[in-house]
């Protein structure tokens, strides 16, 4: 039986070095490791110069892997002395003039750093501009969903406002009970050492409600409906919906920006409230375990600690909080390139920047509302 292994004899004659390849130079034979491995090792021992000569009229099959494998071996040129048939010099010009050359790796220095540094910059200035659109455009929808009302994308604002918002209430009940017992715990033990027990309702109700309820439900709506939003867009334009609505003179802001935005600005002040009340009631029930302050006295003490300025701001800072997760969801959407791994990098992309762009308006709001409710 003839041995179709792709193999290299070698052998010195008068004219010089000479190197006879025999076998099957295919795909299917490289799968083979051992193989593989013998053939790199009789490449890697070859010599590059000019004088070997090749002979490759042994060879009974040759496609695109064996040629590519050949021109690696020959460094992108033609030998000086070779002989193969015409079929296989076909093959491998084929490859050759398909093979692109492989820049040189650049060492790390001052003006790589430089050119990464213009590079950041750069992408974030198109995406500040892109963001900057969808708001300016977000505003021109909203006067003529005001102009026409019955034209408006009522039905999507609906639906939008039960997956985000209603689907939404569970999981940040749960999360925001859980906070508020593990926030009660850890204050009672220090509470305890000054014998200021029932100043727990003071700091449970002003964090709660000023700061730690809108924030960890904005976090988690982030992370839950931004993604989605994103992850809805972003499958629209790799299955080209995108483009046939353009076609159509179907307006994307109108369409799709607007109805997110919309419920999202409504749904987010109420799941925010919700969270609160859920870690209020965390808090009150391991106030009681702990310290003996039973819910009664908490819900009377509440609104004597606690000033309406607080839930007032709180409510306020969860619409801002709506409408940049979900123009963050959209802006990176829209921006998906029709292939899955952009999608996988946009979804991420908008998750990560949703939650940091909540935690700076949440800082922004604490520096210029630091004396309401206080």
């Amino acid at each position: 039986m003839q041995d179709s292994r792709p193999r290299i004899a070698s052998e010195d004659t008068s004219a010089g070095h000479a190197l006879a390849l025999h076998g099957e130079w295919t795909a299917a034979r490289f799968a083979d490791r051992t193989t593989w491995r013998e053939l790199a090792a009789s490449l890697k021992r070859a010599p590059a110069g000019t004088d070997a000569r090749w002979d490759l009229s042994g060879i009974g099959q040759l496609d695109h892997v064996g040629a590519q494998v050949l021109w690696n071996a020959w460094d992108r040129a033609w030998p000086a002395q070779v002989e193969v048939a015409d079929a296989h010099r076909t093959m491998i010009d084929t490859v050759a003039s398909l093979t692109t050359e492989i820049p040189p790796e650049r060492g790390f220095g001052l003006a790589r750093l430089v050119d990464l540094l213009g590079r950041q910059v750069l992408a974030g200035v198109g995406h500040l501009r892109h963001i900057v659109q969808l708001i300016g455009q977000l505003l021109i929808d909203l006067l003529r969903l005001v102009r026409a009302p019955h034209t408006g994308p009522w039905r999507d604002i609906s639906g939008h406002l039960y997956s985000m918002g209603a689907a939404a209430l569970p999981i940040t009940a749960l999360v925001g009970f859980l906070i508020g017992v593990v926030l009660a715990y850890l204050m009672s033990m220090q509470l305890r050492q000054f014998g200021a027990e029932s100043f727990i309702v003071n700091i449970l109700g002003i964090s709660l409600i000023r700061e730690l309820g809108p924030l960890l439900a904005a976090i988690l709506v982030a992370g839950r409906s931004g993604s989605a939003i994103t992850a809805q867009i972003g499958v629209m334009r790799v299955t080209e919906e995108l483009d046939a609505m353009r076609v159509m003179g179907i307006a994307h802001g109108y369409r799709l920006v607007l109805p997110r935005a919309i419920a999202l600005a409504i749904a987010m002040p109420l799941v925010a409230v919700w969270t609160t009340l859920a870690s209020l009631a965390g808090g009150m029930l391991a106030a009681d375990v702990a310290m003996n302050l039973t819910p009664a006295y908490f819900l009377n003490a509440l609104p004597a600690a606690v000033r309406p300025g607080n839930l007032v701001l709180g409510v306020s800072k969860s619409v801002v909080f709506g409408l940049m997760i979900a123009l963050v969801g959209c802006h990176y959407g829209l921006r998906v390139k029709p292939n899955t791994e952009s999608l996988g990098q946009g979804t991420t992309a908008s998750v990560v920047t949703s939650i940091t762009v909540v935690i700076l308006i949440d800082a922004l709001f604490a520096i210029l509302f630091k004396s309401v409710g206080i």
